[in-house]
């Protein structure tokens, strides 16, 4: 920020040359406030600084060590353990279980015989003490710490020096050399900083939670999330008891996996089997559901699809989508109508991924447009049946990666066929029936009948 520019966007950390109510580069209201610059620094030394050869053994180029913390579904989400010296971002929406899957964290990882500090300063120790005896952590070899001074807990972190330290959260810290209130861009970048910088220097993980905005991205500077090493997103719904922990970005692990949870009133329960959970509730004989192999991360995870069709009763159709995006579902809608011939005009669509679960990759386009065909025309997919696949606006469909390990997991769980595009190389010793296909309308002539044939609601 610039003496010419003295005001910053707190959502987006955009500079503006003057106050406005609405932000230029995001769009937010009321996001806009003044901060005061960085008081300029001492002249510095230069001197020059160390080159080595990447080939040179010694640099560390071995593999890191890591610390487990013996819940499986978060080893799995931090690639295989916590990094010594590593600095994580967590984020997720108010009361969706941040502070009680830490508290469960650094209670595992203190039980491994690391030493744990968690600082709160959006509670008191008080607090934190009731919450870990409520979930049975009250026994733990953690110690607790209330403050929000960011230059009084580098000093106590730096005499305790402990292995893993929890900043709940890091928009209530704040630090003495920046003249702005706690949580503002400023003050968000510069304690983020600092942490990051002392994790690395020392060698101790630190793991900070961030707040959301109400789009659901962490709140700040984004280029906090360039800083740190890990950013994780703990997302559900409130009426769902799964919570599932997605690594956005990992350097050291694979990013986009995915550990699932049970909220329960003992705590977070981790889920070994998320496809079957997923699947335990459906309805095996109701239209407008198709079942997903999707791929989250390094596994894959088996969903079901729900559709419904529904005359608009003002004449104005409405699209609500659930667990996936909404831009996509229009596309879809639009292939449908072109290709195949199935309007959806004056018709309501709802579209919601069972089970609280977030899809973004392609290989649901298949399975979604079956379920909008079979909640229109009120033909019911075999309920052993699993559907993949990519659909272009040509409406040819597309192969998806990791093919081989979606049939595995479906066979696994009892399904016999599955519905996916044509492959150069079949599979082999799948067990299962594949019924592959070239284009979409290939697909729901097969199932559905022709299209003079079709009961619909035209």
């Amino acid at each position: 920020m610039t003496r010419e520019n003295p005001y910053r966007c707190a959502e987006c950390g955009a500079s503006q040359a003057k106050w406005a109510g609405r932000c230029d580069a995001c769009g937010a209201w009321n996001s806009i406030v003044a901060e005061t610059p960085l008081a300029p620094g001492t002249a510095a030394v230069l001197r020059r600084g160390q080159v080595l050869p990447l080939t040179d053994l010694k640099t560390g180029a071995e593999e890191l060590p890591r610390a487990r913390s013996g819940v499986a579904e978060l080893d799995r989400v931090l690639g295989g353990g916590l990094v010594p010296g590593s600095a994580i971002l967590l984020g997720g929406d108010p009361g969706i279980g941040k502070s009680t899957l830490l508290l469960q964290a650094a209670a595992r990882f203190a039980r491994s015989g690391l030493a744990v500090i968690y600082v709160t300063g959006e509670e008191s120790a008080a607090q934190v003490q009731m919450r870990a005896q409520r979930l049975g952590l009250g026994d733990s070899p953690v110690r607790l710490a209330s403050d929000t001074s960011l230059r009084d807990i580098l000093t106590t972190l730096e005499a305790e020096a402990p292995d893993l330290v929890v900043i709940d959260s890091i928009q209530t810290m704040w630090l003495d050399s920046i003249e702005a209130v706690p949580g503002s861009v400023s003050q968000v970048r510069a304690t983020a900083h600092e942490l990051t910088a002392f994790a690395k220097r020392r060698g101790i993980s630190v793991v900070m939670v961030g707040h959301v905005t109400k789009d659901g991205a962490l709140a700040g500077p984004r280029v906090v999330e360039h800083m740190v090493d890990t950013v994780l997103h703990f997302e559900g719904e409130r009426g769902h008891q799964f919570r599932i922990l997605r690594a956005v970005k990992n350097r050291f692990g694979p990013a986009g996996e995915i550990g699932v949870f049970e909220m329960t009133g003992r705590g977070l329960i981790e889920v070994k089997n998320p496809s079957a959970l997923f699947l335990s509730e459906r309805a095996r004989t109701a239209p407008g559901a198709a079942v997903l192999a999707a791929i989250e991360g390094t596994r894959a995870v088996l969903c079901e699809i729900q559709a419904l069709v529904a005359e608009a009763p003002s004449g104005q159709a409405r699209r609500s989508v659930v667990g996936w995006d909404g831009g996509r579902l229009a596309m879809i809608l639009a292939v449908l109508d072109a290709r195949a011939g199935l309007g959806f005009g004056g018709l309501d669509v709802y579209l919601n991924v069972a089970g609280g679960l977030r899809v973004g990759e392609p290989a649901a386009d298949l399975a979604v447009a079956l379920a909008l065909v079979s909640a229109r025309s009120g033909v019911v997919i075999d309920p052993q049946t699993v559907i993949f696949g990519e659909i272009g606006l040509s409406g040819a469909l597309r192969p998806v990666a990791q093919t081989e390990n979606r049939l595995k997991e479906a066979q696994k769980l009892g399904f016999t066929s599955a519905i996916l595009p044509e492959r150069p190389r079949r599979a082999e010793g799948s067990g299962m029936v594949l019924r592959e296909f070239g284009d979409l309308p290939a697909v729901v002539a097969t199932l559905f009948g022709p299209r003079e044939a079709r009961p619909d609601r035209d």
